[in-house]
């Protein structure tokens, strides 16, 4: 279909009409005359909830660098976003986090910052920039059952209708965005291509979550969380508590196998007061709950290493969940799918070049490799994880990284350091420059926050809540 001494895409198919899907589309929308999205169910008019994602009940941020990365894609999106409700969160100057080592102050110098929404109105917000586009189209109730071409070139897929019809879709470039559900591993063998390594490692975690209406402004109020300690006997609990549009907390508590949150609304609060610390249940108690408790336990850190098979087809490339799906609690995976994208984009910008194909899968492998990390390098220390235990590097390294999280909560420049990681606009390398060593050697240089760090408006907020709620009584 093209010649690879001088290929670009003319028409471009992208398989799953997900946050991937969309950012995929948007990286390479400029860069061909047509892009139609293959998707499986109907697409929302609006941020409603769309189907096949049951992790948008749980709660999500846009991290630093996958925020910039989709600004990048579509500019103007974060001002959109923010426009309908949004949140920018500057870290940490306006979280109140509890870590394994403490809490985390709260530095005036923001360095970094998240952006805090319902999942379903980031999709909405984003989807709509893509849509706009006229060389975009969406072919809704149709799924991709199977990859045209051979071992060298993918030449384009086979779908099937809501009706079971089947159709060959003719392409030049065929990107995998359909998320956790990928069945690319199994399409490769059918073309030939074997050898492809997994890797699954998977903690056990279970998300329970609900939207509540604030009890306070939520306009400049914190992120409140409570993380797990894994050095504690009994099973990991953790929680978090995200302002997003319409002045409404959006609540997510996690819990391992032996302590997992339940369904049940009565349940929901007494399992936040299980966790390390009572904060997010002194909370909840002044909040209004607008939803019932939805529940995931699919939380398995899964990857697939394409970029080290040895035969890659021009015209293929796989991006977002498809690659690696990661443990939500990390938040991890719509910035490492924007980061991605943009790394196609990049490379289609430089111009036609003989095994783009391959090129950007390596590229694309380049966010996943610090986010899997990041993901596998905490959940590997929880006694309940299955499919990978921790080796003697591990456990040097986990209390290396705990020793500069303890440092971190005292010193700003460790909390650079980690944070300049955990928003992916570092590599986990960068953790062991001499400088970040030099600095977790004479640890924390203010003495820890015993209480969260709540600021004295928000804590005679705070008070005025529980002056008012003794009242009632």
């Amino acid at each position: 279909m093209h010649e690879a001494s001088s290929w670009s895409p003319k028409r471009v198919v992208v398989i799953g009409g997900s946050m991937a899907g969309m950012l995929a589309a948007a990286a390479v929308k400029d860069h061909a005359d047509s892009v139609e999205i293959i998707e499986a169910h109907e697409l929302p008019a609006g941020p409603e909830p769309r189907i096949g994602v049951p992790q948008a009940v749980h709660i999500h941020w846009l991290q630093t660098g996958g925020a910039e990365a989709v600004e990048a894609l579509l500019p103007g999106s974060t001002g959109l976003l923010l426009a309908a409700g949004a949140h920018r969160i500057p870290v940490t100057t306006n979280m109140v986090i509890q870590s394994p080592e403490g809490w985390y102050r709260r530095w005036q110098r923001a360095t970094h910052h998240v952006i805090t929404a319902s999942r379903d109105l980031t999709d909405f917000v984003i989807r709509e920039q893509v849509l706009k586009d006229p060389r975009v189209s969406v072919r809704t109730q149709t799924k991709a059952v199977g990859l045209l071409g051979d071992r060298h070139t993918v030449t384009g897929v086979r779908v099937q209708d809501s009706g079971g019809t089947e159709a060959e879709v003719c392409a030049d470039l065929i990107i995998d965005a359909c998320g956790r559900a990928t069945r690319m591993p199994q399409w490769l063998k059918g073309l030939g291509i074997s050898s492809l390594t997994e890797e699954r490692v998977d903690s056990g975690l279970a998300y329970a979550s609900r939207i509540y209406r604030a009890p306070v402004p939520t306009r400049g109020w914190p992120v409140v969380g409570v993380q797990a300690d894994p050095r504690l006997p009994g099973p990991g609990k953790a929680g978090g508590i995200l302002p997003i549009e319409g002045d409404r907390w959006h609540v997510s508590l996690m819990g391992a196998p032996g302590g997992h949150p339940t369904r049940e609304a009565e349940a929901f609060e007494p399992f936040a007061r299980t966790l390390r610390h009572p904060v997010l249940a002194d909370l909840l108690k002044h909040a209004e709950p607008l939803t019932g408790v939805s529940v995931t336990r699919s939380t398995e850190n899964r990857r697939y290493y394409y970029e080290r098979l040895r035969h890659w087809p021009e015209g293929l490339v796989v991006l977002g969940d498809s690659v690696a799906a990661f443990n939500p609690v990390y938040a991890q995976g719509i910035s490492v799918a924007a980061l991605g994208a943009l790394a196609l984009r990049d490379l289609l910008s430089a111009g036609p070049r003989p095994g783009l194909a391959r090129r950007a899968q390596r590229a694309i492998a380049r966010p996943v490799d610090a986010a899997w990390t990041l993901a596998v390098g905490q959940d590997i220390h929880f006694p309940t994880t299955e499919g990978k235990l921790p080796n003697l590097v591990d456990r040097l390294l986990h209390r290396y990284v705990s020793r500069l999280s303890s440092t971190a909560t005292g010193s700003f420049h460790a909390a650079t350091a980690l944070t300049d990681v955990l928003s992916l606009q570092a590599s986990p390398t960068s953790l062991v420059r001499p400088s970040v060593l030099l600095t977790a050697l004479v640890g924390p240089l203010r003495p820890p926050t015993v209480v969260p760090p709540f600021t004295p408006a928000e804590r005679r907020l705070l008070n005025g809540l529980d002056t008012a709620g003794s009242s009632h009584t």
